[in-house]
């Protein structure tokens, strides 16, 4: 009973977010949940941490997969962003934390669902893993000066707090993940780690980002349900980002590349890392950045979902091109 319980979270976002998001709403609105705001940030490094166990950060360093690789960094650090703040400028300029929400999940790329995603579709699963790692430790690097740019004129961004932010729900994750994993290869397999342990880790990353989802909701729920307009035009802004992101690497995929290399591309593109991109905008930006990319988890969960049965049933991408380039790699599911 206990183990069920465990894994329902991770194995059911679609429902338990909208839920922990309702009852977030209702315990805000009867009682103050500010002291939550104290171990926002130790939760942060709880969800990111089980993460980076496993991560496989030497594929950041090799130069295979580089034809689709080169057309998700376009998309990911070009277009995408662009995209974030054509829609940021038009819906969210008198709302500004809304926009810096919008805009972190713009520029950090990927999530582990991209890895897995990718190989319910038959993709090129060496593809989807080598455009995670390069893509998180390069959004990473460039998400505050983007940041900056993007969304400067309308709240404030201090770039050495932003970094430091990414250092504490990345870089550290990133390094205690590196060494626990290493630990763990000592006494265990890797057919063991694969088989017995890392089951196990998403489901207390989703943990942890339930809590923050509750803690950022709850101090704001009266705000919130306040303004049902602002939750309406955050949905409508969010279902506009993702279709446009859906239909821009559709197209890049159908025309620059063959089939498995286009659903590698698809989903190292439109998947975004909410994990990172939850942490990085409660701590930087507070509760209103944080409430859009909770909200962005139903809709890429869904749109992950369905996007995949619709591009296989209407044979979107073409079944042969350009050789894919298969290599023997695995990369590390994540939440």
């Amino acid at each position: 009973m206990v183990k069920k319980i465990f894994y329902f979270p991770a194995q059911n976002l679609v429902t338990v977010i909208p839920a922990v998001l309702a009852i977030a709403f209702l315990v805000g609105s009867f009682y103050q949940t500010q002291v939550l705001k104290n171990y926002i940030l130790p939760a942060t490094f709880l969800m990111i941490y089980p993460t980076m166990i496993g991560f496989k950060l030497v594929e950041a360093v090799n130069f295979s997969h580089a034809r689709v690789l080169l057309w998700s960094l376009g998309l990911n650090f070009i277009v995408i962003p662009l995209v974030a703040y054509a829609l940021g400028s038009a819906f969210f300029a008198s709302e500004p934390q809304l926009f810096a929400g919008l805009a972190i999940a713009s520029l950090l790329p990927t999530s582990g669902m991209t890895i897995s995603w990718t190989m319910l579709s038959k993709g090129n699963v060496p593809a989807a893993v080598k455009i995670t790692v390069v893509s998180l430790v390069l959004g990473s690097l460039l998400a505050p000066w983007y940041l900056l740019v993007m969304v400067g004129k309308f709240v404030p961004v201090e770039v050495v707090q932003i970094f430091k932010t990414i250092a504490v729900v990345v870089f550290l994750p990133l390094a205690l993940g590196h060494f626990t994993h290493k630990a763990v290869l000592r006494r265990y397999s890797p057919q063991e780690f694969q088989q017995k342990i890392k089951p196990v880790l998403p489901s207390l990353s989703v943990w942890a980002m339930l809590f923050i989802i509750f803690s950022s909701a709850s101090m704001k729920a009266k705000m919130i349900l306040s303004q049902p307009n602002l939750l309406m035009n955050s949905l409508v802004v969010l279902a506009l980002f993702y279709l446009a992101n859906f239909v821009l690497s559709t197209v890049v995929g159908r025309y620059a590349l063959n089939k498995p290399d286009a659903f590698a591309l698809v989903y190292g593109t439109v998947m975004r890392n909410l994990s990172i991109s939850l942490g990085v905008a409660i701590q930087a930006f507070g509760p209103k950045a944080a409430l859009i990319v909770t909200l962005a988890f139903i809709l890429q969960v869904q749109g992950a979902a369905w996007y995949g049965k619709i591009a296989q049933r209407f044979k979107v991408f073409r079944e042969s091109g350009r050789e894919t380039e298969l290599t023997p790699a695995v990369g590390p599911g994540r939440a």
